[in-house]
């Protein structure tokens, strides 16, 4: 006996209503995107929990988490504005600044101490004393390996005397968290391990198993969980996911077509002073300005002659 046309085709749409229904039960936000990191940090024992496993003592001792504007002031109208992820100030006046960042970035160093510099010096007003000072840390999530000749998934970088090593003062000091290097897991890992973990989870059981492991982690997959199935929170996330993903790809866009021009530009010049020579200039111009991150230069070389030449002559080329 034939099946009915009709019956077969409300039994598909029922099939896929069902794995519809599925997956969007089984949606979690991701830590390592920027504002699902800041939404979590709202939570004050989350953002205790995380702090007192960066700093190594109990969560006892982590009191008052303040979370401060994440747009650092300007000095002068030609000073540049320093936006942060989440910034939190301490009970005793102690600054820390967490960045999240998932796409390598050629210039985070610079960045990173620079943000870390401006915190710093923003803390002293007219009048004050340098004995006001209070100590700034600045922590580098990272989903990536910016440290490319070794394995340490966690660093702590601090001023010291470069001969014996001895530390020169602990007012400013960075913490550098690579969760792309995380080892595999073992038993009785410290805490700042479990929670590099967990924020650099990619499924919801992940999270789940996660969970088991601690009251701490319990609690904030609980809180993700929630603003997972906040429908504003989840269209809140996935907007800046798709402006993450299509500034990413315009950059690597830009950064294409500049090259290709810079080619053909490159092809030209090299008609008069040799083709390769002028090509290998453009090229190792192009090379040196994307280091830089400065895509918006390649593209304004490609289009201007006089600017390009300005450029080679900057770089020595």
């Amino acid at each position: 006996m034939k099946e009915n046309k009709k019956s077969v085709s409300t039994r598909r749409a029922s099939s896929h209503c069902k794995a519809s229904k599925e997956k969007q039960e089984d949606f979690i936000m991701l830590p390592t995107v920027d504002f699902c990191f800041k939404e979590l940090m709202q939570n004050d024992n989350i953002r205790k929990n995380i702090i007192a496993a960066l700093l190594n003592v109990p969560p006892s001792e982590v009191e008052n988490t303040e979370l401060m504007p994440t747009i650092l002031r300007k000095e002068s109208k030609d000073d540049k504005y320093g936006i942060l992820d989440v910034w939190v100030k301490l009970k005793d006046g102690e600054q820390i600044d967490f960045e999240m960042q998932v796409e390598a970035f050629d210039c985070w160093a610079n960045r990173s101490v620079y943000y870390l510099s401006k915190m710093y010096a923003g803390e002293i007003k007219e009048g004050e004393g340098y004995d006001c000072l209070k100590k700034c840390i600045h922590v580098s999530i990272l989903a990536y390996d910016h440290f490319q000749d070794d394995k340490e998934c966690y660093r702590r970088i601090v001023f010291c005397d470069a001969k014996t090593g001895k530390e020169y003062t602990d007012l400013m000091e960075m913490h550098i968290l690579e969760l792309s290097k995380l080892p595999p897991e073992e038993k009785n890992e410290t805490s700042l391990l479990q929670w590099m973990r967990f924020l650099g989870g990619k499924t919801r059981k992940d999270f789940e198993e996660m969970a088991k492991k601690n009251s701490e982690l319990e609690e904030a997959y609980d809180v993700l969980d929630k603003l997972s199935a906040d429908e504003k929170k989840r269209l809140e996330y996935e907007t800046r996911q798709r402006a993450i993903r299509d500034y990413n790809i315009g950059m690597l866009t830009a950064e294409k077509r500049g090259i290709e021009a810079g080619r053909k530009i490159g092809m030209e010049e090299g008609r008069e002073e040799g083709r390769t020579e002028g090509v290998n200039r453009i090229n190792q111009l192009n090379i040196e300005l994307s280091k830089l991150g400065r895509t918006e230069d390649i593209l304004k070389a490609a289009v201007d002659k006089e600017y390009q030449e300005k450029l080679l002559k900057e770089f020595e080329l």
